[in-house]
């Protein structure tokens, strides 16, 4: 790229963290010289999200046996979608995610297929939504995971009063910086963007609760130096 590496991590980060991409480009202006649109700037976060989000997806890594998983709606214009979230709560790691315009049984399989692709849980608590135990069923009863074997535990709010609550604050994260976005503006840069708040969760921002990066306890310390952005492009790139 043209443009110097810090300045397009920087806007990546700051994009992702809590600027519009009008006003990092703004920003990039003001406090640098830098003059580039604000299309550039989504430009960037476009294309090395999707590089950084390849590359990650191949590592290993070393996850606990209780996974916590459950739904969100996401705005998208005049449209609500479903983001759909796995987290193994031992390491805080963001395990699996699914982006899907609608919820039914076949959208709960594929986002279970990907949340089980880095570890073995011994289980994934959900919530009481239909579709997740015939999707559990036909993935994990029917011999089509390579054998592996998932309880699923429901965590019924109806019942108990209280709410999955061990992802909620992933969601809380997630929508937050959605809200920032004033909603989502097209589907098709939608999983992307979302693909960018999991790479934040995961390797970026270190956890408030275990004061770590999740990445770390997974088995991943990549050593990313202080511009975590620009240290996962750089692996990336030697892919």
């Amino acid at each position: 790229m043209k443009t110097n590496p810090k300045t397009i991590t920087l806007s990546i980060d700051m994009y992702l963290s809590n600027l519009s991409s009008r006003k990092m480009r703004n920003q990039l202006k003001r406090h640098f010289g830098v003059k580039r649109s604000h299309q550039s700037v989504l430009n960037w976060v476009y294309k090395y999200v999707m590089k950084v989000h390849n590359f990650v997806e191949k590592l290993g890594y070393n996850l606990g046996n209780s996974f916590y998983a459950d739904e969100t709606m996401i705005r998208r214009r005049k449209e609500d979608d479903r983001f759909w979230v796995c987290v193994d709560w031992g390491t805080r790691l963001i395990t699996g995610f699914h982006y899907s315009v609608a919820g039914n049984i076949e959208e709960a399989k594929l986002f279970i297929e990907k949340s089980v692709k880095k570890g073995k849980p011994k289980f994934i608590q959900t919530d009481n939504a239909k579709f997740y135990p015939r999707a559990f069923k036909k993935l994990f009863y029917s011999n089509k995971i390579g054998g592996l074997t998932v309880e699923h535990k429901i965590q019924n709010y109806k019942k108990t009063r209280i709410h999955n609550y061990k992802i909620e604050t992933v969601f809380m994260k997630i929508k937050d910086r959605v809200e920032d976005f004033r909603g989502l503006k097209a589907l098709w840069p939608a999983p992307i963007l979302m693909a960018g708040l999991v790479i934040r969760h995961n390797f970026i921002e270190e956890h408030t609760t275990i004061q770590k990066h999740p990445c770390i306890p997974a088995g991943q310390d990549l050593d990313l130096g202080d511009d975590r952005w620009l240290g996962l492009i750089r692996l990336s790139s030697l892919i």
